[in-house]
């Protein structure tokens, strides 16, 4: 499998951090894992408050625990997938079968496109519950950068996600059209039906019939030689 279509390197190949770190889908990953830092990090660290008034913390989404805890849910299991699939492509290049780099390559386009969309709709219900706050709760100075701060990269992450899915989907499409993806590729060197590799001859000048040169001895020469004496004209 070639590394360009399905990662760094060939089929059980080494390593290779400098040419993992160049993949677009692997800094797409780290992009989104970062976003996904900051949107659960904001409201844990600053989306629930308390006013003069109440001892009771409150979600400064317009007092709905539900908005909060939305975004902190989907914060962590978008930071967790990130880890998971930064650590796939670290792997990737060691996974010799065809089968499974094909599961690899679909999972990833069908994980990221549905984190883009939970991102969609954790922008929109976020948004929305800002937007009809109570005035005295969204003027508070402690918490409102925090809340939109996890409002604007909620909304960055449906592109980051999306972004992956769309290259994913790419992968998947230049595997398939290779040979290597097809499992009923076979390498022509565990062909039986071929006897024997093609003998390729030097050629000195054109090949008028368009072989290249290429010559398969008959099976009739491996057949035994008359025996007896044969004369030789000088």
């Amino acid at each position: 499998m070639e590394g360009g279509a399905y990662g760094a390197g060939k089929a059980g190949g080494a390593f290779d951090p400098y040419t993992l770190v160049r993949q677009p889908h692997t800094i797409l990953r780290v992009v989104s894992w970062v976003f996904s830092i900051v949107v659960f990090g904001s409201i844990v660290n600053e989306g629930y408050l308390n006013s003069i008034s109440e001892s009771e913390e409150f979600c400064i989404y317009n007092r709905n625990p539900n908005a909060c805890g939305y975004g902190v849910t989907v914060g962590v299991l978008a930071f967790l997938t990130c880890l998971l699939y930064l650590a796939l492509d670290v792997y990737f290049p060691q996974i010799s079968s065809v089968k499974d780099r094909k599961k690899a390559v679909l999972s990833d386009i069908g994980v990221s496109a549905f984190w883009a969309f939970l991102w969609f709709v954790g922008f929109c219900y976020l948004a929305n519950q800002w937007q009809v706050s109570k005035t005295e709760d969204s003027l508070l100075s402690q918490g409102t950068d925090a809340a939109r701060a996890a409002i604007a990269f909620s909304f960055f992450s449906i592109f980051t996600w999306a972004g992956q899915a769309v290259l994913a989907f790419q992968r998947y499409q230049i595997g398939a059209d290779s040979a290597l993806f097809s499992q009923d590729y076979m390498d022509p060197s565990q062909d039986t039906s071929m006897p024997y590799a093609p003998y390729v001859e030097p050629s000195t000048g054109p090949d008028p019939a368009g072989m290249g040169g290429t010559y398969q001895q008959p099976a009739s020469a491996f057949e035994p030689e008359p025996q007896g004496y044969q004369s030789q004209g000088y």
